[in-house]
């Protein structure tokens, strides 16, 4: 059988924890409880105090409890429950991990969370789980459950809500849950809307030489969790069609993937094809989420609750720059592709955001700050058009082979 952990505040939600626990054993799986808890006297006795939880931490109960911050002491136990399930999980202990609480609870809970790889289950039943649950789900794969009504105490609907949740770990242990591990050579790749059809050409051809690829939506989550497998070691090359999210990072959109984008690669060594995919664009929500101060930009309505922004021929300019600070500190094969027609849907003639000085401004940049051993490759084709993602496949797959040795040869026309 395997062990579901249950992660809870055992001073406050007790009743929550303990019902889970029954739930969990009903379905024939192990359990071991964790107590977060601070203050108050646990409902009952869990497997691992907060006693231990805190001196995993560095410190102690009473310590904590005399603090003169709360924030504190809440922050040692999140870091405390994280390195004892790190532990757990490399003793192969742990094969999943449920919770239910708050907002204090669900912070302290996704931490430790966050420790875990993908592929390894985690579901957080939460108060809170319908507001903006990125700060707690980061780049991992957690479950965030509605608990619909506030927690104090058991009550039907809560019972049904966290017997659901009983029932939605075990399921997913029972499927096998557990860290990701490729047969293949994995190849990431960015993808936008306004970029699909050149990144599934692009896919289809990869695949047809052996490569499992991973596609990864460029909306910041999408670039993030992509240079965290990078990271990890799950790569072997990268084919970033998309590099969007390096313009709502410079210009302030919602999109923004963070200062580390496009740095992960490099740094490892990782063969990279890399393009200028929607850098003709800013992504925000709906049109009042624009701020006052673009309202006089050229803006184009995607959907009722997207809207995008073009970039200015001086943005360009800055976000060549930027790609080359970037690629210059790489450790492996680089070249950057570079379509001549347009960078997205959106920036063809006849479209919203067609302007081709502004595409110029940034291949020229680019071309200036650009170590001369790192390649731009121009082709006369928009981002979208066959011979374009044909051709930035064959790229990657000739560095590939010579990195990986593989034997099927790309076959593209």
């Amino acid at each position: 059988m395997r062990a579901i952990v249950i992660l809870a505040a055992l001073d406050t939600k007790g009743e929550e924890a303990r019902f889970l626990q029954k739930e969990i054993e009903k379905r024939g799986h192990k359990n071991l409880v964790i107590d977060i808890g601070i203050i108050g006297k646990p409902q009952f006795q869990p497997d691992i105090s907060r006693y231990q939880v805190a001196r995993a931490a560095g410190s102690s109960i009473r310590r904590l409890i005399k603090a003169d911050s709360r924030a504190a002491a809440v922050e040692a136990m999140a870091v405390g429950a994280r390195s004892i399930v790190g532990k757990l999980y490399a003793r192969r202990q742990l094969h999943g991990v449920v919770s239910a609480g708050g907002g204090q609870s669900t912070a302290m809970v996704t931490t430790a969370m966050r420790v875990l790889p993908l592929g390894v289950p985690k579901l957080m039943v939460s108060t809170i789980a319908a507001r903006d649950t990125r700060p707690y789900i980061g780049t991992r794969d957690i479950v965030m459950m509605p608990s619909v009504t506030d927690m104090g105490g058991l009550n039907h609907l809560l019972r049904q809500t966290l017997s659901q949740a009983a029932g939605a770990i075990c399921g997913m242990v029972e499927a096998n849950g557990k860290e990701l591990h490729f047969a293949k050579p994995v190849v990431a790749m960015t993808m936008f809307g306004v970029t699909t059809p050149c990144a599934l050409k692009a896919k289809a051809q990869m695949e047809e030489l052996g490569c499992e690829t991973l596609l990864f939506h460029a909306n910041g989550y999408g670039g993030r969790v992509m240079e965290e497998l990078i990271v990890d070691g799950k790569i072997a090359g990268v084919l970033d069609i998309t590099t969007t999210e390096l313009a709502d990072e410079l210009v302030g959109g919602v999109l923004s993937a963070g200062p580390d984008r496009l740095n992960a690669a490099g740094k490892l060594g990782i063969p990279q094809v890399v393009c200028p995919g929607a850098l003709d664009m800013v992504n925000f929500d709906d049109r009042e989420s624009v701020p006052r101060k673009f309202h006089k930009r050229r803006l184009y309505q995607h959907r009722q609750e997207v809207t995008l922004m073009r970039t200015t021929k001086r943005e360009n300019e800055k976000l060549g720059r930027l790609m080359a600070e970037k690629l210059n500190r790489a450790r492996g094969p680089v070249v950057v592709a570079v379509p001549q027609k347009g960078f997205s849907a959106h920036d063809r003639k006849s479209g919203p955001f067609f302007d081709p000085d502004a595409d110029r401004a940034f291949t020229r940049a680019l071309e200036r700050d650009l170590r001369e051993e790192i390649e731009v490759r121009k082709i006369d084709a928009h981002i979208n058009d066959e011979r374009f993602a044909v051709e930035i496949a064959s790229m990657l797959a000739e560095m590939l082979g010579k990195r990986k040795g593989l034997t099927t040869r790309y076959r593209g026309r």
